[in-house]
């Protein structure tokens, strides 16, 4: 375990629930335990690893070919092996960490070693990764079992997960509608029970637009907190991060606490922090201030009923005691997004351009891509230096937010879930978007200002579609943030308590795809 604030953190997350797993709490299916409370049970020995695997494997069977969340997967034998061995080591008694035994797949945009890093591309489908990357090796050593890979949209741009090489990710509350992304087949896993927690990454909302649309908590950690490597670029590529997903905050706590921790790989990630948590520690709900942004005066179009849906978010956390403040951001959004912009092309068309060496290649790579290249390529230096100090400008505007207010809130979404069969939302309440992102606008405040920033659930819609709100913490304050979506998940139970329809009668709803 990593010392110092994510040391508290981990220990926080387990006190928080001690005493809550026993012998005679547990279902008969496993899978319908968070991996904290399956940490326990194994440790106790009251569910093996094999059962465990053998559960999810059989939930995995019967689930997704009709959800298409997880793709790449391990042959079964090799899986009950590596549990057994797991429940082998537990019964000389070591155990590799609070993950030992449970079943994880990793997004198809990192490596895991042994198994394909498509990134959803047909050009990447023979592609096999030799090594672990950091976040799976940190979360192997840990003890968790990867079962196999989650999917994500092509070079996982758009926040909807689809791609030519393994086909749609279906939203787990409606299969007609657009599970997000490109996060998507990490928080379909997790809402189905496929998985118990999830990885994932998040450039424009990739962990938070998801996490929001399948009823769940998603975290984009502090610019550095999750150390990525392998990295084409060690300098400039911060606005997209690894981090965590889960069916609980305190899933999300231990898990960002196994992934975080500096890497001399990475020069940029985060030594050490001052925000020190007690593990102890009382949380203060009346001490927090929450400057609610909105919809930015109305320059965000959203569609009916997001914000009423946030509202009721909002008012769960005033009950708690939190003070909760109409705010304005302070600097013309249309100057953020146009420096977003030219950062965006710049480091998504690095990502493209080896593929585009080989012209033949052009052919198999998506439009929206091929879009980001081609728009990168009139970009000079001395515009990306004026998008950077726009940014650095707009961090500091940011940062005197943060001074009155403790946390910031804004929706996860534009939209709700819309048409799978759809690429991106061409209109927001009448309004036109002019690319194929610009529907997903209001998550980029938390990415190019580097702060930590988790999606909590916020309700459902008249037709049952899920939604999430952002909350935007201090320059590195991921633990206070978290800390403060776990007072607020003690009064959301009713919305948590929402399954996916075929986990509460076993048949899926009709979708005309």
């Amino acid at each position: 375990m990593r010392k110092g604030i994510f040391g508290c953190l981990f220990s926080w997350a387990r006190l928080a629930y001690s005493g809550a797993m026993h012998a005679a709490a547990l279902p008969t299916d496993p899978t319908a335990l968070d991996a904290s409370a399956l940490s326990a049970a194994i440790h106790a020995r009251h569910v093996s690893c094999r059962e465990l695997m053998q559960a999810c494997l059989a939930r995995v069977a019967r689930l997704n070919p009709r959800y298409n969340a997880l793709v790449s997967l391990r042959p079964e034998a090799e899986l009950l092996a590596e549990a057994d061995a797991r429940d082998a080591e537990l019964a000389r008694g070591h155990s590799r960490g609070w993950l030992h035994g449970i079943p994880q797949a990793i997004k198809d945009l990192a490596n895991a070693a042994g198994l394909p890093t498509t990134l959803g591309s047909p050009l990447m489908k023979d592609f096999i990764a030799r090594e672990d990357g950091l976040m799976a090796a940190r979360m192997k050593a840990a003890g968790c079992i990867v079962i196999g890979k989650s999917n994500t949209p092509e070079f996982g741009l758009g926040s909807h997960t689809f791609n030519e090489l393994f086909g749609t990710t279906l939203n787990a509350y409606d299969p007609a509608r657009s599970a997000g992304g490109s996060s998507g087949g990490a928080a379909v896993a997790l809402a189905l029970r496929l998985l118990p927690v999830a990885d994932g990454s998040d450039f424009m909302g990739s962990l938070r637009n998801p996490a929001a649309w399948n009823n769940l908590f998603g975290l984009r950690p502090s610019q550095g907190r999750v150390p990525m490597w392998p990295a084409q670029d060690l300098w400039l590529s911060q606005l997209g991060t690894e981090g965590p997903m889960g069916r609980s905050v305190r899933d999300v706590a231990r898990l960002l606490a196994t992934q975080a921790g500096w890497s001399e790989n990475a020069p940029l990630s985060i030594a050490a922090s001052a925000d020190q948590l007690s593990a102890d520690a009382e949380f203060d709900a009346k001490s927090v201030r929450i400057g609610w942004l909105a919809d930015l005066d109305g320059y965000l179009p959203l569609d009916a009923g997001i914000l009423d849906a946030c509202g009721q978010g909002l008012a769960r956390l005033q009950a708690l005691g939190c003070t909760v403040q109409p705010l304005r951001l302070g600097m013309a959004p249309e100057r953020v997004w146009d420096a977003w912009l030219v950062w965006r092309r710049v480091l998504v068309a690095a990502r493209i351009a080896p593929l585009l060496l080989k012209p033949a290649q052009r052919a198999r790579i998506k439009p929206e891509a091929l879009w980001e290249h081609e728009q990168a390529q009139a970009c000079s230096a001395a515009q990306f230096m004026a998008a950077s100090v726009t940014r650095s400008s707009f961090y500091q505007q940011m940062l005197r937010l943060l001074e009155r207010h403790q946390v910031l809130a804004l929706p996860t979404a534009q939209v709700w879930p819309f048409d799978a069969a759809e690429r991106w939302p061409r209109q927001i309440a009448g309004r036109a978007m002019d690319t194929y992102h610009r529907w997903m606008e209001v998550v980029i405040y938390a990415s190019f200002a580097g702060l930590p920033c988790i999606s909590v659930p916020v309700g459902f819609n008249a037709q049952g579609l899920p939604m999430g709100m952002q909350l935007i913490g201090r320059p590195q304050g991921d633990a206070a943030l978290l800390r403060l979506a776990a007072a607020y998940e003690q009064v959301i139970g009713d919305w948590l308590a929402v399954q996916p329809a075929v986990l509460r009668d076993g048949c899926t709803r009709t979708a005309n795809l």
